[in-house]
């Protein structure tokens, strides 16, 4: 692959204003479980290989089971996910995927209906949040290191 740019190097006041972001997320009471779940599902959709290392790896040290992480992408076809979880899963493909008809009443209103408004908030924001670096991550190529055996 051809080298890009880095935008942490050239623009990182940029960078800066995405983890005030992030950093309120991760301090904002959001459960580490719902924001890993979001952000990997968002970069399986994104298709983000650097993202999807990151925080898996995350997750992982956060408690998150390896079998969850496997079966993410089928999350629908498992009984392993609590309805909020499922309602958070089923929003995050929505927004991930706008383009493809918004979100819908349906997915909107689950989730509604099992989080707080406050709390779905974060949820959406959290969202945002992997899709920006998710789209940062892609077009500039950002590769995982491999880890060591």
């Amino acid at each position: 692959m051809s080298k890009r740019i880095n935008i942490l190097q050239l623009e990182p006041d940029a960078y800066k204003a995405i983890m005030v972001l992030e950093n309120y997320l991760t301090n904002s009471g959001i459960k580490k479980t719902h924001w890993e779940l979001i952000k990997i599902r968002a970069s399986q959709i994104n298709g983000c290989a650097y993202c999807l290392d990151m925080h898996s790896r995350e997750a992982r040290n956060h408690g998150e089971t390896e079998q969850r992480i496997y079966v993410l992408n089928a999350w629908r076809d498992t009984s392993f996910f609590t309805e909020e979880e499922k309602a958070i899963l089923a929003l995050t493909e929505e927004v991930t995927q706008i383009s493809h008809g918004g979100v819908s009443d349906q997915t909107y209103q689950q989730a509604a209906s099992v989080l707080d408004e406050h709390y779905l908030a974060k949820v959406i924001m959290a969202i945002t949040v992997i899709n920006a670096w998710n789209r940062i991550s892609i077009s500039t190529r950002m590769e995982p290191k491999r880890a060591e055996a």
